[in-house]
């Protein structure tokens, strides 16, 4: 494994030193918003996790290396190259590694490489789901298996709004991922801090977070835990304003054909489309709530 893992400096001395380290992904980069803003959030939220007391390693997968810590050259290299980059899942990382070429990770490729790399703490947008329609499509993200098995704590802003969220949190039940709602009883839903649907747990603080999962790790209990952190109430949208948009979007998607992995992606920006822009601005602002919280998560998971 060590020939095609590579761990940054910066983030090895962490580790080494036993410093807080908090993992990102990079299909946001390079999937999630369109240059320059990509480039600009991702080292927004990097700063956001130094100015909180940890080291940032966002990941990805460069010339067929499984990358723990990227550089800002990096960061600007995939989001200039943008959705020319595969979307990596965990399908792709034989064929990615073996052809020396690039990948964007998502959920469940980060987690792959932080948990090689002994990162604990990872800070994402939203996770992956059950589709909706997925009773035919059978349209189920893979970041809930890797949840399932990977031990690593996600902080995100809840599952994407365009998922059925109901379905995601009975299959999450299945595969007893705890599910954890950040100052919030009820399941956030992305853009907006409301779903009606209730979590597992309520926890309140960093050092609560820290102590289930460290109790999860000394119980040797296999996979991660799921904490959902809503986003902000200034940068929240209103949920029919949201719902509206999502299903005018699906609808599109529909009519176009469009599957697999291309979903997201299509409705993601359908969705910006459609509410001129208040998408991504509420994209970027939970985005660094959540790296705000995984640092101070990570500080005191290490004490």
């Amino acid at each position: 494994m060590n020939s095609y893992l590579s761990i940054s400096k910066e983030v090895k001395e962490a580790l080494e030193r036993g410093k807080p380290v908090v993992a990102l992904e990079s299909t946001i980069i390079s999937h999630g918003m369109p240059y320059p803003q990509n480039v600009e959030t991702a080292l927004r939220v990097e700063q956001t996790i130094r100015e909180n007391g940890a080291v940032p390693a966002t990941i990805a997968i460069i010339g067929g290396k499984l990358k723990a810590g990227c550089t800002k050259e990096e960061i600007e290299y995939l989001g200039k190259k943008g959705q020319a980059v595969t979307k990596a899942s965990r399908r792709d990382l034989p064929v990615l590694i073996s052809r020396g070429e690039d990948g964007a990770t998502t959920v469940t490729t980060t987690m792959m490489i932080a948990a090689m790399a002994g990162i604990r703490v990872f800070a994402t947008g939203g996770i992956g789901g059950v589709h909706r329609g997925a009773q035919q499509t059978f349209d189920i993200s893979a970041d809930l298996e890797e949840l399932a098995q990977t031990p690593v704590m996600v902080i995100c802003a809840g599952a994407k709004s365009i998922l059925d969220l109901g379905l995601t949190l009975e299959y999450l039940e299945t595969k007893g991922v705890t599910v954890i709602g950040y100052q919030t009883d009820e399941l956030p839903a992305f853009y907006t801090r409301h779903s009606g649907f209730g979590v597992d747990y309520r926890l309140d603080t960093p050092e609560e977070l820290a102590a289930a999962f460290r109790a999860k790790l000394d119980l040797g209990l296999k996979g991660g835990m799921l904490v959902t952190n809503p986003i902000p109430e200034e940068y929240s949208m209103p949920k029919d304003v949201i719902d509206k948009a999502i299903n005018e979007a699906i609808r599109q998607m529909d009519t176009a054909g469009v599957h697999g992995k291309q979903c997201t992606p299509f409705l993601l920006a359908k969705v910006k489309e459609l509410t001129g822009g208040d998408s991504l601005d509420a994209n970027i602002e939970l985005v660094l709530n959540n790296a705000r919280l995984a640092a101070k998560t990570a500080a005191a998971l290490m004490k």
